[in-house]
């Protein structure tokens, strides 16, 4: 039996419950909820920067908008926030707009029937397709609608200590870490030379969304793009899956990255000399660790400018809860609006999922030059798939990879062979349902 997290199996017992009709609140009327104005309420992560740009945007649009007042709030509690939004849904509670929504989650939550699509607003694709061009592709649904408006992305990257580079001699501004054999070899100096533990040290644990920080970037990179899924078909077990596997493979069997939860954080403590991470490092790091940025590598080596990483997307959601949807779609176009894309950036250091993110707000890249290479990543970025089942079948490409890759108890080929195997069971068991 496949190992979940409860994130997983808040997933598939409300996917099973999905045609059930939400035993809480009402639904409202569709026609009239369509165009309605009036209070709506809002969630947020609780990312104490998200918090404040949110009611300061809330603020603004209060001030202005006296008779549709909107109240901004933290997702509820839980063990995860798509368990509070999946049990929301269940008794009717959700709030309006939510904008922490997990791309991953978004087919869950539409076989929930819990989901507003943001297609059947009249301005909706123009809206979303003007705001993030191709970016915005990758966020349709099976049904060519979009539930989820792409909002904010964290390009996956390779982040480094540039004092524990130059404890182990080597170059800080210029670090061999473009090709598998560049990184390997300087992950080998830095772990032999004593200046750190770990060369790198992702989380070797088994939850499903672990792949997002060490194969899928990797993966997104050597493919030049390629989602885990594509047209119902899983792409991993191929020449270019077996190239990145083999190549953390040898980080692991090398112990160049540990075997081993680490249970804090293993670059702010100087233990890892390198992470894979998105913007949001930079501030965190900024008072402890003296940083600096690279792509994610690939086996020859490719130019930044066509190196593909992961998103690591969050979306802004309406959610069928909602009776004044017409309030709340103007609120998320005046929430995703450039400038409140421009204060957000500021605030967080998060990319808008914008196409012109460099040339709008190049006076902030030109202040913070180490989140310009994100902004460049960010052109660049690959999301997880949209399918039904999403969860249950990153777990198990984990459960295998965990298996093969992380503690080489099987060769890393027959690991990506049958992942793909069970992946496609799930995927036609999945589209059965459907």
């Amino acid at each position: 039996m496949l190992r979940r997290t409860a994130y997983s199996l808040v997933a598939l017992a409300l996917a099973g419950a999905a045609a059930t009709t939400a035993c809480g609140r009402s639904a409202p009327d569709q026609a009239t909820a369509a165009t309605a104005r009036g209070p709506i309420t809002i969630w947020l992560s609780n990312n104490a920067q998200e918090v404040a740009w949110g009611k300061s945007m809330v603020g603004a649009w209060n001030k202005s908008h006296p008779d549709q007042h909107v109240t901004v709030q933290q997702i509820p509690a839980g063990k995860t926030s798509e368990e509070a939004i999946s049990a929301s849904i269940i008794a009717g509670t959700s709030a309006c707009l939510v904008y922490n929504t997990a791309p991953a989650s978004v087919p869950t939550f539409e076989k929930q029937n819990g989901l507003v699509p943001l297609s059947d607003f009249p301005d909706g694709d123009t809206y979303i397709n003007q705001r993030g061009g191709a970016l915005t592709d990758q966020y349709k649904s099976q049904d060519g609608k979009f539930y989820q408006l792409p909002w904010k992305s964290n390009p996956v990257m390779i982040l480094y200590n540039k004092k524990i580079f130059e404890k182990a001699g080597l170059d800080p501004e210029h670090p061999q870490l473009a090709t598998y054999s560049q990184f390997l070899k300087t992950s080998r100096t830095l772990v032999h030379s004593g200046a750190a533990k770990a060369a790198i040290w992702p989380a070797p644990s088994s939850e499903f969304f672990q792949s997002w920080l060490d194969f899928y970037p990797a993966f997104a990179a050597q493919s030049g793009g390629k989602q885990l899924i594509e047209d119902g078909k899983p792409q991993f077990d191929s020449p270019v899956g077996r190239q990145v596997a083999a190549f953390w493979r040898k980080l692991y069997s090398e112990k160049l990255a540990p075997q081993e939860q680490y249970p804090g954080d293993a670059v702010n403590d100087g233990k890892a000399a390198m992470a894979t991470v998105g913007p949001w490092a930079v501030s965190a790091y900024k008072d402890s660790v003296d940083i600096g940025v690279a792509p994610v590598p690939t086996a020859d080596g490719k130019s930044p400018d066509d190196t593909y990483s992961f998103s690591d997307e969050k979306s802004a959601a309406m959610f069928s809860a909602c009776r004044n949807r017409g309030t709340a779609w103007d609120l998320l176009k005046f929430s995703s609006s450039a400038q409140q894309d421009g204060k957000f950036l500021e605030a967080t250091g998060q990319m808008p999922m914008r196409e012109d993110l460099t040339t709008r707000y190049s006076d902030f890249f030109a202040k913070k030059p180490l989140y310009k290479a994100f902004a460049r990543q960010a052109k660049h970025v690959v999301e997880v798939p949209n399918v039904p089942g999403s969860v249950d079948i990153w777990q198990t490409f984990r459960d295998e990879w965990t298996k093969s890759v992380v503690f080489g108890g099987e060769p890393t080929d027959t690991g990506l062979r049958k992942a793909s195997e069970k992946i496609t069971k799930l995927l036609d068991e999945y589209g059965d349902q459907s």
